[in-house]
């Protein structure tokens, strides 16, 4: 797991291209057969401040296997749309909660204070996902999805810590070292 950069596209449209229909639907709320390279300068050119993705590779293949990303609203800079997406065959691995809780931790750093998020009402492992990241509230519905505001509890990287260091032990997740400038 490691901050996104430019050089990530080719992983991001590999890992997408891997994603079930259905799980694609659940984080784009549309069908979508490919991404754009719009799209995916958008997935992969990221400031780290008001826009921060996260990605985690397979250790075996090298595989792109989940992110997860927050941009911080223009009216609001304590509050940050979030986003998670897990490769099918990692979803109920604990992956996704320790992505969250590094993006949560990497939120607060940049003084976020909470996450929203618009997903589908029936993604009850979404639910379950932005429920472990602190106290959570529905705060409207429209058609098949939810609006989810999620506060973010002060606290250290002791916690997500913890999950990323059990989800390496289970061999779901392998720390990846920092990339050395100019890579």
């Amino acid at each position: 797991m490691r901050p996104v950069d430019a050089g990530d596209k080719d992983a991001i449209r590999s890992a997408f291209e891997h994603l079930s229909a259905e799980s694609r639907y659940s984080r784009f709320f549309a069908l979508m057969d490919t991404l754009s390279d719009a799209q995916l300068r958008y997935l992969t050119e990221v400031d780290h401040r008001d826009h921060e993705a996260l990605i985690a590779y397979d250790p075996d293949t090298g595989r792109g296997i989940a992110a997860a990303r927050f941009v911080r609203s223009a009216q609001d800079s304590r509050v940050a749309e979030a986003a998670v997406v897990v490769d099918d065959d990692w979803q109920g691995k604990g992956l996704g909660t320790a992505l969250s809780r590094l993006l949560a931790d990497r939120a607060r750093e940049e003084g976020v204070e909470r996450f929203d998020a618009t997903l589908l009402a029936a993604n009850a492992k979404m639910l379950h996902l932005l429920e472990a990241l602190g106290p959570f509230q529905v705060v409207g519905r429209e058609g098949p999805t939810v609006d989810i505001q999620v506060e973010l509890p002060k606290r250290g990287a002791g916690e997500q810590m913890r999950s990323v260091l059990r989800a390496v032990a289970r061999g779901v997740a392998e720390l990846a070292p920092p990339r050395e400038s100019g890579d």
